[in-house]
Order: structure tokens, then sequence, then C-alpha cells
């Protein structure tokens, strides 16, 4: 049975982020509170590991992961460009509860599933989440759950349905709200073409970063409501 870490007493803080890391190390799947949902974690340059990931959930390859960063910085290393309104964004709402979908640098070695070129990259609030992500740097996670389930708001919660497929789960209680991050689509801002006119940013997931959060931030760069549903991620 897979252990579980009560990272609110500083002892098994310790123990289980230790005992986190090595698990990233070997390619092991983790458990870790998030500011929105508990994520199942695995290291995103690791294409095996984030296969592990997809069949522990059931969830096939045309569902690849986010990725969590620990530094607002990191952004730019995974993304093929930042353009200003997507740095509007970062600047309002990291850490928080928004994914943001751009073109993946190209130099970029792994193997996150069917991106088209694309990666979904969110900066989390949390202190566990936090520290882990400057010890490991960035970590391929969705919401830890089977796909088609609820998504786990405590350790238990997903320990029920992962199972002994996780190495190591980390608890910090209930989640706060129990709310997804809202995921926007940013690529059109870097992709459009001559004849495209200027690009926007869609709304691919409604979540915990409202549509008029967004408003006020993008204004007109923000497309017209359209929703997708997906399966939640952290």
């Amino acid at each position: 049975m897979s252990p579980i870490f009560d990272c609110r007493d500083e002892a098994q803080l310790l123990a289980g982020m230790r005992n986190a890391r090595q698990a990233i190390g070997r390619g092991d799947l983790i458990v870790i509170p998030t500011d929105t949902v508990y994520g199942v974690a695995a290291d995103a340059f690791s294409p095996t590991a984030v296969q592990r990931l997809l069949d522990a959930k059931g969830r096939g390859r045309d569902q690849p992961p986010p990725v969590l960063i620990g530094s607002k910085e990191t952004l730019t290393a995974l993304a093929e460009s930042v353009p200003e309104p997507v740095q509007r964004l970062v600047d309002a709402f990291w850490p928080g509860g928004l994914t943001i979908v751009l073109p993946a640098q190209p130099s970029l070695v792994w193997d996150l599933g069917e991106t088209q070129g694309t990666v979904a990259v969110r900066m989390p609030e949390g202190r566990v989440v936090l520290e882990l992500l400057a010890e490991t740097g960035p970590l391929a996670v969705s919401s830890a759950n089977l796909t088609g389930r609820d998504a786990a708001i405590s350790a238990l919660d997903a320990e029920k349905m992962l199972g002994d497929s996780v190495a190591v789960y980390l608890a910090d209680g209930m989640s706060a709200n129990g709310i997804a991050s809202t995921i926007v689509d940013a690529t059109s801002l870097v992709r459009r073409g001559a004849d495209d006119g200027e690009g926007v940013v869609r709304i691919l997931r409604h979540g915990v970063v409202t549509r008029e959060q967004l408003h006020e931030v993008l204004g007109e760069l923000l497309e017209p409501e359209q929703q997708q549903e997906q399966d939640g991620d952290s």
C-alpha cells in the first residue's frame, strides 16, 4: 500500500517531500495538493512516466496532461513565445487557477501525448506544490481521479481511485473549493497568419477564474464564450 504523508505535520512533510522527489526521479507517480484540486504528477520529461500517468487515469494520448511550473519565468523556457496579453494573464492570475495553452518550444525533448505542438502550463499556488516544483522542475499533472469520475479533493479520495498506481501521496487537508483551473487557448496570438487578423484568447474550460475576470484583463482579445468540456485537470 502506497504511503500517505500529512504535510500539515512538519515531520511528515519532510519525509513526504523526500519520498516524492525520489519517486519522480524513478519515473513513478505521486499525488499532490494544489490550490484547485488534488493532482497526479509525473516527470514531464519522462515519456514513460507520462504514459504511466495516462494509464493510471484511464486516459488516452489524445488528452495530454498540462504542465505545472514553480515560477513564472519557467514559462519562457516551455513556450515558443509569450505574447504581451499572455504576460498580462500571468501577472494577474499566477500563481493561481489559470492554465494557458501556447505553442511549445520546438527544442523541448518530451512526449506529453498528442499535443499538436502545444503545451498547457500553469503555476499553482500552495506551499507544498511550489516547494516540490522548485526541486523537481516542471511536472505533468492531471486531476487525481479516474477519467469520468469527480476530481479528488483529498488525498484519501485520490487513493481510493488510483491506489498503488501512485507511489506517494502528499496530503494537505481538503481542497479549498474543489473547482479545477480555467483553461484558455492563446495559441492564435502566436500562430495567426498574415490573413487571420488579430488573434484572440479562447476559453476551453470554465473553472476557478471566471470569464469576467479574464475579460477585465484581456478586453476584446477574449473570444465570445464557447464551452468545450474536457476531463478535469488540476
